[in-house]
């Protein structure tokens, strides 16, 4: 364990749940500091208390509070709770990797030398996201030393209301997905599915075009439509149904390759919307990582990391669907594999986490005064 200080993460996503951008980044943090990873409140109706368990290096801290009150209430309890926690731990002055706003009074109760917002998506843009968000946004965005943000349009947002702005698009673990490529046996409850089979894996949430789903479906009854991942803030009974349409629920990260090794195609049917202008799809370089060819709707960064490359098939309606995932069914895909895997080397999470690591190391050495002079507050 090296001197770097001790970093608390105030999460907006449950450990357990899509391992993701947080997951990926703060495992490896653990490997030379302590990591300490906050999840949301889960409801409680007793005495408000912590519980702490280990995944990896990372210590998982979960709130147990009353969540039937104003949040106001629910943060201040919350902050007391990490307050006294932290003191019992003996941490001292660390650095806090903020990912939601509305953990803005958690945060002032941390005696920090650094602060740090990693700004996964435009959070704001959500149909149900809080009123207030907007402004304990701009809060933060004066209290930190630096922001990442996840894809290149967000950064152009962003960049004008802060000085240290840096993209930082999903990574992938190219060896954890590249297992596709080997002889994986078919996971049991994939088995009984025709091919070709057409994949996707990742959360089903507003974000997801389910008219295209549909009528992707219902044009080609020979083509099976698998979904791996949880339903969220989705009524369930709007999801296209169909024969050849299969959902199998979230899966563990672990489990994920055997699932692509088995898929003809993998999709990104993500809808055109508020939510996903500042927005790109984590499973865009893994599905690539996979050996698995890809279509996806006109998501910005995907088309301008990929798309424009040749490397993943932009298609908007759902006939462009259908004639883009025909022609990855009968193309040969070792030439794009090859000219992917090139790009996938600089996209590791490593080399990510390492580039990450020493611009926070390089921010918080920088004065507050000096660090924000120009910020422009909107």
């Amino acid at each position: 364990m090296t001197t770097h200080p001790d970093l608390i993460c105030l999460s907006h996503l449950r450990w357990d749940f899509e391992y993701q951008r947080p997951q990926q980044l703060m495992s490896r943090a653990a490997r030379t500091r302590r990591v300490y990873y906050v999840e949301p409140p889960q409801h409680h109706d007793g005495e408000p208390h912590l519980t702490v368990r280990h995944e990896g290096q990372v210590h998982v801290v979960v709130p147990h509070v009353s969540t039937a009150q104003p949040w106001d209430a629910i943060e201040d309890t919350l902050a007391g709770l990490l307050r006294d926690f932290l003191y019992a731990e003996e941490v001292v002055r660390p650095h806090a990797w903020v990912y939601t706003p509305m953990m803005l009074a958690a945060l002032d109760y941390i005696l920090k030398s650094g602060v740090v917002y990693d700004c996964m998506n435009d959070l704001g843009s959500f149909r149900d996201a809080p009123p207030e968000l907007s402004e304990r946004e701009r809060r933060l965005f004066q209290q930190a030393d630096v922001v990442f943000v996840g894809d290149h349009g967000l950064w152009e947002a962003k960049r004008r209301v802060h000085p240290n702005v840096h993209p930082y698009p999903p990574g992938v673990d190219v060896p954890h997905f590249a297992q596709a490529r080997t002889p994986l046996e078919d996971p049991a409850d994939q088995r009984h599915v025709p091919h070709p089979r057409l994949g996707f894996v990742g959360v089903i949430d507003k974000r997801f075009d389910l008219a295209l789903v549909a009528q992707l479906a219902a044009r080609r009854p020979d083509w099976h439509l698998v979904f791996v991942g949880p339903v969220v803030k989705i009524d369930l009974s709007l999801l296209p149904q169909g024969d050849n349409i299969h959902y199998l629920g979230m899966r563990d990260h672990q489990e994920l390759p055997a699932y692509l090794a088995h898929w003809d195609v993998a999709l990104l049917p993500f809808a055109q919307n508020a939510a996903t202008e500042f927005s790109f799809p984590t499973r865009a370089p893994e599905y690539l990582a996979a050996g698995v060819p890809v279509v996806s709707t006109a998501v910005p960064d995907v088309v301008r990391l990929y798309g424009e490359q040749g490397l993943v098939r932009i298609a908007a309606t759902a006939e462009e669907f259908e004639l883009a995932v025909a022609d990855a069914l009968s193309c040969d895909n070792c030439a794009c594999q090859r000219q992917a895997d090139a790009l996938l080397v600089m996209m590791s999470w490593d080399h990510a986490w390492e580039h990450m690591d020493n611009l926070v190391q390089r921010a918080v050495r920088v004065p507050d005064a000096r660090l924000r002079k120009n910020i422009q507050l909107v």
